[in-house]
């Protein structure tokens, strides 16, 4: 593996980090790993731990939640059927789990997090600690949004994903892309590099070769557009200390143009099948 770039950990101790680069999956990987990575998620600013409405930001933030709660929906019962049975890894403080219930899913979710786990039990929702917890069932579309960059171990994770997955099944991925304008333009200060929480910095051809490993196939991308103003909005306040909206919603509005001749998004959809 070559060096690739030194960043740090803006959100919580302020540990440096390197990312090398794997040539063979053309992704970037986080050195060094550390072997107790609770400690890394201890910070009110981890907001896919919290249900915070205090700052603009966290208004912001939840309102575009909101919205992208309801397509998430939609996308996974697009690609559903049959049973309407969904796992949700990393499960946060439930939210879709909660939108899937109200459409009439069947749902179950995992969640390392204890705090995490704890506002979702306050919601009416009991979450697994860990995929190894889970009982012996088979859900038609397995989601991890904004999780796969986080795991530790990664093919015997998928392995176990893939077990879980009904014959027809959808598994479902999302993470950030760091072949993305935002991600070149802000280079160490780019917030969804987030190490060490990000284990592993994906691209879209290492999505393909990692699954295609597993006899996964991928059959569909789709772009998050709001993640290219929430992660430059995360981003500025990493390079400058200060919010910079407006030029973070420019840098965001860029890499979404950029996209469009690239096709590079700041982070993808990933939705693949059993092949």
């Amino acid at each position: 593996m070559n060096f690739y770039l030194k960043t740090k950990d803006h959100s919580v101790t302020q540990e440096n980090f390197t990312l090398n680069y794997d040539e063979e999956l053309d992704m970037l990987v986080t050195e060094p790993q550390p072997e107790n990575l609770d400690v890394y998620y201890e910070s009110e600013d981890y907001i896919s731990h919290t249900d915070a409405k205090e700052t603009v930001v966290d208004k912001m933030y939840q309102a575009v939640k909101n919205y992208s709660l309801q397509k998430k929906i939609q996308l996974i019962t697009y690609y559903t059927k049959g049973e309407k049975s969904v796992l949700d890894v990393g499960a946060g403080t439930g939210d879709f789990l909660i939108t899937a219930q109200n459409n009439k899913w069947t749902c179950a979710g995992v969640e390392p997090n204890e705090a995490a786990r704890k506002k979702a039990t306050e919601k009416g929702l009991d979450l697994f600690s860990s995929l190894e917890t889970l009982p012996e069932k088979k859900y038609s579309v397995i989601t991890l949004w904004h999780v796969l960059e986080h795991l530790p171990n990664l093919d015997e994770q998928i392995k176990m994903l893939k077990s879980k997955l009904t014959e027809n099944g959808t598994l479902i991925i999302a993470v950030p892309n760091f072949k993305s304008y935002d991600a070149k333009y802000y280079k160490e200060y780019w917030a969804a590099f987030d190490v060490p929480r990000h284990l592993w910095h994906f691209s879209k051809t290492a999505i393909k070769k990692i699954f295609a490993k597993h006899n996964m196939k991928l059959i569909k991308t789709k772009p998050m557009l709001f993640d290219a103003f929430y992660v430059s909005l995360l981003s500025e306040k990493y390079k400058t200390g200060k919010q910079n909206m407006f030029t973070a919603f420019y840098r965001g509005l860029r890499s979404n143009l950029s996209a469009m001749r690239t096709n590079e998004h700041s982070s993808v959809i990933y939705i693949l099948k059993k092949s």
